[in-house]
């Protein structure tokens, strides 16, 4: 078996990125999740291209340690949990809908850890039969969750807001705290639980923040924040990064492969 550099392998699935005005067409994350994950997880990303059905599913859950479920422009395509149909200015990526969706179901099927990050809570969510709110901010008491339009990166990926962690919940153990303040940067948000999920953080009015799979194989996370960003300052988010990473060398071990700790 490869040794992947001493480190389990990590799966990233990327957006299809389309340009009309530069007939570009491009497979592409940000370079964040994919450091952070290196480095806050100790782990070995790959790439995983949107290509949907052309896939091996088994193949790839066979071969990765983890799957890391980024951000991404698109909202997930309403028809995966029988929503409301987009408007016709609504920006899509079928491509990674029909990647990331069968892939997470794949992964925890077989004890594959999972984590998600803004859209990637929303995978897991869809994924597992849970329904999605189009515009959070649209619903009468819910803040505008939105990305700030104006100011510097430290002002529109800072902290917007605190979150109320779940007495008992894996994040209250990991945080060793019952609230703490993260960043808000998503229009879309979790609805109803997906079947198995549990409710792990609330925003102050009520919109879901993160949830868990208890009862899976491997460690199966999602949170709506943006965990990726200072990881250094957000003791929270580094905790999560390190579980993830603890639940992949775990994964590997029982796959048999020998790692190396660095």
């Amino acid at each position: 078996m490869p040794e992947f550099n001493g480190k389990p392998l990590v799966g990233v699935p990327v957006s299809l990125s389309t340009e009309p005005e530069r007939e570009t067409v491009q497979h592409a994350t940000s370079d964040k999740y994919v450091r952070t994950l290196a480095e806050g997880s100790n782990v070995m990303p790959m790439l995983i291209p949107a290509l949907g059905d052309l896939h091996d599913f088994d193949e790839i859950v066979h071969r990765i340690d983890g799957l890391m479920l980024t951000g991404g422009r698109a909202n997930i395509e309403p028809h995966h949990y029988n929503g409301q149909p987009f408007p016709d200015d609504e920006y899509r990526d079928p491509a990674r809908d029909a990647t990331v969706l069968p892939l997470i179901r794949a992964c925890v099927a077989e004890g594959i850890p999972v984590f998600g990050v803004c859209r990637g809570i929303q995978e897991i969510n869809v994924a597992l039969g849970g329904t999605l709110h189009y515009r959070i901010h649209e619903l009468p008491g819910k803040m505008d969750h939105r990305m700030r339009r104006q100011g510097t990166r430290e002002e529109w990926s800072g902290p917007r807001h605190t979150i109320s962690l779940v007495p008992g919940g894996l994040l209250e153990r990991l945080a060793n705290a019952s609230e703490v303040m993260v960043n808000s940067l998503h229009g879309q948000g979790v609805d109803r639980p997906g079947e198995g999920l549990v409710v792990e953080a609330l925003a102050p009015d009520g919109v879901i923040e993160a949830i868990r799979l208890p009862d899976a194989k491997a460690f199966t996370v999602g949170v709506q924040w943006h965990a990726e960003q200072d990881l250094q300052d957000h003791f929270l988010s580094s905790a999560l990064f390190g579980a993830f990473g603890e639940a992949a060398r775990e994964c590997a071990a029982r796959k048999g492969r020998r790692l190396r700790v660095s």
